[in-house]
């Protein structure tokens, strides 16, 4: 019970905490798309897509809102809620 308990908080803390990181380091950053990243590589690709601009609402778009202003309180409680309920479930 105790191991269920601990698993569901890890799981949780963990869903919460990683999406900013790996963002991050994939380069959708406060500041914006970090030069030379996969970031920079999917922005590129995606301009080329749509005629030389990035559509909003696209992959793009958003992942970069997400790594500039992080995610919703809602977004972060259902993450939350289903690293908690995937880690007590193993």
């Amino acid at each position: 019970m105790l191991g269920t308990i601990v698993g569901a908080a890890i799981g949780g803390a963990m869903a919460v905490i990683a999406p900013p990181v790996v963002l991050g380091a994939m380069g959708f950053t406060e500041t914006g798309i970090a030069a030379g990243s996969i970031a920079a590589k999917m922005m590129a690709a995606a301009a080329i897509a749509s005629g030389n601009g990035v559509a909003a609402g696209s992959l793009v778009a958003t992942l970069q809102s997400v790594g500039a202003a992080g995610l919703s309180t809602s977004s972060n409680i259902i993450l939350g809620s289903v690293g908690a309920a995937v880690m007590a479930l193993l």
